[in-house]
């Protein structure tokens, strides 16, 4: 279920928040499923439990997971309703990708295609 590059620039733990992230937009990991322990994942990974649990910690923070002392960590319910700092966060993101991708030669029609099948993937997942 994930898979980390090692050899990749990116920290191991964003290379790990990025897929749980990725698992949950598109619909694999549904609301309110428990996560795989922070020990038990961090033996299928062989990565240091803390690195696992720092992944976590910061996912928590987003408001993508919810941890219960003694249970786990689990997805959280659907938000419907982004908070602010996530969607600066976001805005910040998006701006330094169409900033790489209009240096890499994308145009807007390439860019507005692209967004137009994020949205058609996202409902059908949703439809799923």
């Amino acid at each position: 279920m994930f898979e980390l590059d090692i050899r990749s620039r990116k920290p191991i733990y964003e290379q790990l928040m990025d897929k749980i992230k990725e698992l949950i937009v598109y619909g694999v990991l549904k609301p309110d499923e428990q996560l795989p322990s922070v020990r038990s994942l961090s033996t299928q990974l062989t990565v240091n439990p803390n690195t696992i649990q720092k992944a976590y910690r910061e996912l928590e923070r987003e408001g993508y997971i919810y941890s219960q002392a003694g249970k786990g960590s689990f997805v959280s319910p659907v938000q419907h309703q982004p908070n602010a700092s996530q969607m600066e966060e976001m805005r910040g993101k998006l701006l330094k990708l169409f900033a790489e991708a209009i240096y890499l030669g994308f145009t807007q029609e390439d860019m507005e295609k692209l967004y137009r099948q994020a949205m058609e993937e996202q409902r059908r997942e949703q439809d799923d």
